[in-house]
């Protein structure tokens, strides 16, 4: 497919291609999601790691301009991502 460059991550028709598993990793997945929803699977699979690889970088870019995180600042992210107010420290 020439266009690859035009569609984001998630975006696009489907294509056809040909990857090498291990078994036992597609074991794991036909007993999840069936050998129907094998694609779906294995596509939010590389779209979750594509997402997981661009936050690794924009860290590492952070850290490199700024440095490491602080554990306060690490605390805080977390807090944030569960919705705890408190934890982050600011009372509700």
């Amino acid at each position: 497919m020439s266009d690859d460059a035009t569609f984001g991550v998630g975006e696009g028709p489907t294509a056809n291609v040909s990857v090498s598993l291990h078994v036992g990793n597609i074991s794991a997945v036909r007993a999840r999601a069936g050998k129907r929803g094998f694609s779906a699977y294995v596509d939010a699979a590389v779209q979750r790691q594509i997402e997981r690889d661009d936050l690794a970088e924009l860290v590492a870019a952070h850290e490199s301009a700024h440095g490491a995180f602080t554990q306060e600042e690490i605390d805080a992210a977390r807090a944030e991502l569960r919705g705890d107010d408190q934890a982050a420290g600011n009372a509700a």
